[in-house]
């Protein structure tokens, strides 16, 4: 059987300047753990050819697939707002694109492949925990709706990998509309190489914005793009209550995408300062801070385009602070129009936004469920509904019946909505990546080679906002001995 990849590898014609040649390391033994069959249908792939011997080569590094161009990127990046020249791809070796079934372009990658040229000393490998948690985390984010990078297939190599255990490797293959992130800019201008940044800027804009190529001004039309993607995607995040947990700039992607799935998690309880990554000591990438944090990643954006967006530097400067200023009003339109969809309100009347940061404010002051709150809320639509699941939240349940009936009193305003509570579900999900759903599955894969759990995690995720009656008990949020209190990075 034999199956050739249709790869076209625009990235790879680039100059040389902007990658490294580089082979995948050779998996020992590898081990196929899963093919995301419907991904790899869509990316217009044999997804049993990826599940015979000769794709678990391709997938493990083994083997070089026919028209693969392996190469591992450079970029820069602030990492927790301190500057490094360069980092790149240190354990992971884009193979190359392909173009699927809707006509849109698509990275494949290896994360965990081996050593590159920029892996500063690292072993270039990954361990299986981190493998099994971001292929999890971003196929539920995907059925969740949000941009996201995707995970084709995982594999384990047949190495042990030394980090704070030994541990077994394993291979994610990622799927990503690029893997170009702020800190590809930053390398570029971090060496004053103007002609790489439009090198790389009239790549971009033809790969995911070809609108601002007839722009009058393309790297401005670029750098508005970019702030519209992600202010939408952060807004995104917190609708469900996700912490990325590192958010340095060379985590953000250009194209508008979660990207890196290392010390993610699920907030519990809703509190805007919680943080979950245990490298982020000072609470700068916490779940309340991520708008700001954009924002300020998309201004080292902006300044690697001021020899672009303007020929003299105080008009470029005026350009550049002219687009970062609409950054706030897109994020908060994103952010409150979602959160009145998540309230079931469908017209803007005065007062509307107080009544959702009284409630916000409520529930972190009773220690609140986010999820289920607002999956329960709701339930509590229709006239005469219980209003005791709700209420069994909140640590004193005579808040929730004030803010209840405030509530009530505004849908009532809107009388004639019959599709309000099913409106409502289709934006409320029963079902997140709980962070100790995920630390059980990773301990079940990694202690006891038992991936039962991660297949069962997939299967409840994949329909996030279903009734699924046989898998109610994952909606549970954690009992005090299965909290999460630290999540890590596995590098």
């Amino acid at each position: 059987m034999t199956f050739h990849f249709p790869f076209d590898n625009s990235y790879a014609r680039l100059p040389d300047r902007f990658f490294a040649r580089v082979a995948p390391a050779v998996a020992p033994a590898p081990v196929l753990i899963r093919v995301n069959r419907g991904l790899a249908t869509a990316l217009g792939l044999d997804a049993d050819w990826l599940e015979s011997p000769e794709g678990l080569e391709v997938l493990s590094g083994k083997r070089v697939a026919e028209g693969a161009e392996p190469i591992a990127m450079a970029y820069a990046g602030h990492q927790f707002g301190n500057f490094v020249p360069q980092l790149g791809d240190g354990r992971a070796i884009l193979l190359g694109e392909v173009v699927d079934t809707h006509g849109h372009r698509k990275d494949i990658q290896l994360k965990g492949a081996g050593r590159t040229p920029f892996s500063r000393g690292g072993d270039g490998r990954a361990v299986l925990g981190p493998v099994l948690r971001e292929y999890v985390v971003s196929e539920a984010m995907a059925a969740l709706g949000i941009a996201t990078t995707r995970a084709l297939a995982a594999v384990t190599t047949g190495e042990k990998v030394m980090r704070d255990a030994v541990l077994p490797g394993a291979v994610l293959t990622r799927v990503a509309s690029s893997h170009i992130r702020v800190g590809t800019f930053q390398y570029f201008a971090a060496r004053q190489d103007v002609e790489g940044l439009q090198t790389l800027t009239r790549y971009v804009i033809d790969r995911h914005y070809p609108d601002a190529a007839v722009e009058e001004n393309p790297a401005r039309a670029f750098l508005d793009s970019v702030i519209t993607a992600q202010a939408k995607l952060v807004a995104s995040w917190l609708l469900v209550g996700f912490i990325h947990g590192v958010m340095n700039t060379d985590n953000t992607s250009v194209a508008g995408e979660t990207i890196d799935y290392g010390p993610c998690a699920f907030m519990d309880a809703y509190d805007p300062a919680t943080v979950f990554s245990s490298i982020d000591r000072g609470g700068r990438y916490a779940y309340g801070n991520q708008p700001q944090i954009m924002q300020w990643n998309l201004t080292r954006l902006a300044e690697t385009l001021l020899p672009l967006l303007a020929d003299e530097e105080e008009a470029a400067i005026e350009l550049a602070q002219e687009a970062l200023s609409s950054f706030a009003a897109q994020f908060e339109q994103a952010y409150h129009s979602g959160l009145m969809r998540k309230l079931g309100l469908f017209t803007t009347r005065d007062g509307d936004m107080e009544l959702a940061r009284d409630m916000l404010s409520a529930m972190t002051q009773n220690q609140v469920d986010f999820t289920l709150f607002f999956r329960r809320l709701a339930d509590a639509e229709a006239p005469g509904s219980p209003d005791e699941p709700i209420r069994a939240l909140f640590v004193d349940p005579t808040v929730c019946d004030a803010l209840l009936a405030r509530w009530r009193e505004r849908i009532a305003q809107e009388a004639g909505e019959e599709n309000r509570r099913d409106l409502m579900r289709l934006v409320n999900p029963a079902y997140i990546p709980r962070n100790h759903r995920i630390e059980a599955m990773i301990k079940s894969a990694v202690e006891e080679g038992d991936f039962a759990p991660f297949e069962e995690l997939l299967t409840v995720l994949a329909k996030p906002y279903d009734d699924q009656l046989e898998w109610a008990h994952y909606m549970d949020p954690p009992q005090e001995h299965e909290r999460v209190r630290a999540t890590f990075c596995g590098t």
